[in-house]
């Protein structure tokens, strides 16, 4: 048998190629949109991929099973459980197969058997592995979205991205039920989760690309409890608030998105300079700056936002994302490739051209904001904005400041006095890219060094 782990360090996603090394066949499971590194793999090692398994409708990144129906013949495996989810819709062309619980399917020697697992989604199937030539006991199981490494799936997407009312409850009871099963396995069985730590698809996700049962069944936090309620209790709370990009996922995987083939075919690899300023300045248009937050800060063109590659671009890209304009990037011309990737996996189809850094020295840009240690801020007779997340305000904020989480902000309307504004974050990430958003409204802005963490580390007032 071969097994080979694939991951997206972008989005946090890991994908799997298992092969059965007589037959020469090979599946993927879990693949992302962008396929090459599948085919280059197979071409490789000698194998044909024949087979694609999907563990559920993936929220937070565009499904490659049909590229890969389409490019290679392979046929489409999915759940056919959980059906107030909606299901799939996969076009009638490609070849599918819809699975039940504990349906067998075979690969040469390798035997993968669909296993139920509700929760995160009413759908979701894990794969159990078994490889029949050395074996008759399984080996691991590739968990998707319902067991990380020191985590379990979340089970509020289905109704904060797609809409399903009441179903956070309901999924998150499949998994208590789900988990109380799934612990029956023996301690010595692989996971192989669908995340590692970052995915907004948990809320603790672990670093460590793979676990045991055993493991995780004396550290993993949510396999402690043995109380449904009190279980309900924890999975519930701290949850954030799901990327903006989800809901278009849930919306475009259920029936497969634009063939790579038909997207963007003649996308300007670098625009010329006088174009930027104009396309800056367009509502139809988004420009985003991916230069770190220092260089941004000394000198920008207006009407950009600033999402520094590769630190904060796919998270944000991601939570600001708006699927009705045209996407222009501003970048290093050797991250051209990898940031169209990026877009690609979250469905970003509209990229229409990319500028290079050469072309921003040519325009007139001027210095963009300040950054300032709390202790400089507080001395200041000037509005306070917070940009972090609900959770993170409840629990404890600046005295007298306003309050707009970040993925909030691009569509707020703001009523602060005056036209200056300093804002931070929990430690000044967030806030780079809210003071960038801030100077397209107007404002002069003070960025708070540091943040919310620095603020108190000075032992300034918080509320």
């Amino acid at each position: 048998m071969y097994l080979k782990y694939f991951y997206d360090r972008h989005l946090a996603q890991a994908s799997y190629m298992v092969g059965c090394q007589a037959s020469g066949e090979a599946a993927i499971i879990d693949p992302s949109r962008n396929i090459n590194v599948y085919l280059e793999t197979a071409r490789r090692e000698g194998y044909t991929l024949t087979k694609a398994f999907e563990t559920h409708i993936h929220a937070d990144f565009v499904s490659g099973v049909t590229e890969l129906a389409r490019r290679t013949g392979a046929t489409i495996y999915h759940s056919t459980e959980g059906a107030d989810n909606g299901g799939y819709e996969l076009p009638s062309s490609l070849p599918t197969h819809g699975l039940k619980d504990g349906e067998t399917i075979t690969l040469g020697n390798v035997q993968i058997k669909a296993i139920h697992t509700p929760g995160h989604t009413p759908e979701h199937m894990s794969f159990e592995l078994t490889d029949g030539a050395a074996a008759d006991k399984p080996i691991g199981v590739f968990t998707g979205d319902f067991v990380f490494v020191g985590d379990v799936g979340r089970p509020d997407l289905l109704e904060k991205s797609a809409g399903v009312k009441n179903s956070t409850e309901n999924g998150a009871r499949q998994m208590f039920r789900s988990l109380e099963a799934f612990k029956n396995y023996e301690d010595y069985i692989q996971i192989w989760p669908g995340h590692g730590a970052g995915s907004a698809c948990g809320k603790s996700l672990g670093a460590v690309p793979t676990s045991t049962v055993g493991y995780e069944k004396l550290y993993n936090p949510a396999f402690q409890f043995e109380e449904e309620e009190a279980f309900l209790s924890f999975l519930l709370e701290g949850q954030t608030e799901p990327p903006a990009y989800f809901t278009k996922m849930k919306q475009v995987n259920p029936t497969g998105m634009t063939p790579l083939s038909d997207v963007n075919p003649s996308v300007e690899m670098e625009r010329k300079a006088e174009d930027m300023a104009r396309l800056a300045a367009s509502r139809n248009a988004m420009v985003i700056d991916t230069r770190n937050a220092f260089d941004y800060a000394n000198r920008h063109l207006p009407g950009t936002i600033n999402l520094p590659f590769p630190d904060v671009f796919a998270e944000w890209m991601g939570r600001l994302a708006d699927y009705e304009k045209d996407i222009y990037i501003i970048a290093d011309p050797p991250q051209f490739q990898e940031i169209r990737s990026v877009l690609s996996s979250m469905g970003m189809d509209r990229l229409k051209g990319l500028f290079s850094l050469s072309a921003l020295s040519k325009t007139e840009a001027p210095r963009s904001y300040t950054n300032e240690l709390p202790k400089e801020v507080a001395k200041r007779d000037i509005p306070v904005l917070d940009v972090r997340y609900d959770h993170e305000w409840n629990e404890s904020h600046i005295p007298g400041a306003e309050h707009v989480p970040l993925p909030q902000l691009p569509e707020t309307e703001l009523h602060l006095p005056g036209n200056k504004v300093a804002v931070h974050c929990a430690s000044g990430k967030r806030s780079a890219v809210a003071a960038s958003i801030l100077l397209n409204k107007g404002y002069e802005v003070i960025n708070v060094t540091g943040g919310f963490h620095q603020w108190k580390k000075e032992n300034l007032p918080v509320t």
